[in-house]
């Protein structure tokens, strides 16, 4: 019994995983119906646009969502296995898309408000999180079993 509920958390960490992968992929579809014009690269732009600092502070603030996702993510995992509870496995998850997921917001808001045509590389971050956040069942193993 113990195993089942094991795979079936498993199972449903993916599916969450995937789920906003794949969402990821969608505003990236969003965006190019909704203003096509920032897909026309002109990369003799500079990188900074004509608002460096506030390209800047969004820089620093998708790199701090990155570094807090692992952060949150690896304390929930160890009161998982302290606690024996997989809910704070799929919590920790969790946690770590939505900064992701955050990451890629604000490339929204750059295309958007900005017409930042360099807007890919804050859905590149985000995604790159996604992929390494990807759910392992060592983790939900290590905090159904004690030790």
């Amino acid at each position: 019994m113990q195993n089942s509920n094991v795979e079936r958390n498993y199972q449903t960490m993916l599916v969450i995983w995937a789920a906003l992968l794949l969402s990821q992929l969608i505003l990236l579809v969003v965006v190019y119906f909704a203003k096509p014009e920032v897909y026309k690269f002109d990369f003799t732009k500079p990188f900074l646009g004509e608002n460096p600092v506030l390209i800047i502070a969004f820089a620093v603030i998708a790199v701090t969502n990155l570094a807090f996702s692992f952060v949150m993510k690896k304390r929930s995992f160890v009161q998982a296995v302290e606690k024996q509870q997989i809910a704070l496995v799929q919590t920790g998850s969790i946690l770590a898309y939505a900064f992701c997921e955050a990451i890629s917001l604000l490339g929204i808001v750059l295309a958007f408000a900005f017409s930042y045509q360099y807007f890919f590389v804050w859905f590149a971050l985000g995604i790159l999180g996604f992929i390494l956040h990807f759910p392992r069942r060592d983790d939900v193993v290590s905090a159904s079993y004690k030790k």
